[in-house]
């Protein structure tokens, strides 16, 4: 028998194509704050964390979080609405992937910008549990949105029977923290920054999900 028994995915950057999409809308809405940044400062110092850590780091810990926020995920929403940024190559890996063992979601993005791109995409019946920045205390490269996730998914799951897919080094180092094999997506990241994981891909496939599933 197999012994991958759950897969838990990174949202952006991750299942979402969107990270470039994200960096541009930071940019965006700093420079309003007075705060330029630029792409390498974005996937150098800020990629893959919190949305809160994200807001902090660059402008400081006297921001207004809940508007800074709101503004951000509606730029996003705005955007990426249509579920265009996930490929098919990634619906169909998870459609294959749901066939066999639970699916969730663990990201450092709000359920609000997650649940309507995962539904346009068609993929939403196919996830038994997401926990979003919304639900944990810590984000990543905390383990607890990992572990709360083998909480909800339930079955006894013990984390060494669940794959994780990242693309950050903050991702990696919260699915380790928590147990977990971890495959590092290509694309975000240097290659040399996702070290840290068990496995580094090009990308989410059908012909991946298969190699893991019916081993």
């Amino acid at each position: 028998m197999n012994s991958v028994r759950a897969i838990i995915f990174d949202f952006n950057g991750t299942l979402s194509d969107d990270e470039p999409i994200l960096c541009e809308i930071y940019r965006d809405l700093f420079a309003g704050y007075g705060r330029p940044l630029s792409a390498q400062q974005y996937f150098d110092e800020l990629a893959g964390h919190s949305e809160e850590e994200i807001m902090r780091r660059w402008l400081g810990p006297d921001v207004d979080l809940e508007s800074a926020v709101a503004e951000r995920i509606a730029r996003y929403r705005a955007t990426v609405r249509d579920g265009s940024s996930i490929g098919e190559p990634v619906r169909a890996a998870v459609r294959y992937a749901a066939e066999h063992v639970p699916l969730a979601i663990v990201s450092g993005a709000a359920r609000a910008e997650i649940e309507p791109v995962v539904e346009a995409a068609g993929l939403a019946p196919f996830f038994r549990a997401t926990v979003s920045a919304d639900e944990v205390m810590h984000g990543k490269p905390h383990p607890e949105g990992y572990l709360r996730a083998l909480e909800l998914l339930g079955d006894d799951l013990q984390p060494g029977h669940v794959i994780a897919f990242e693309d950050t080094e903050a991702g990696v180092s919260s699915a380790k923290a928590a147990g977990m094999r971890c495959i590092a997506v290509r694309g975000t990241l240097e290659p040399e920054r996702l070290r840290a994981a068990d496995e580094l891909v090009a990308g989410i496939t059908p012909t991946l999900l298969h190699s893991l599933l019916d081993d």
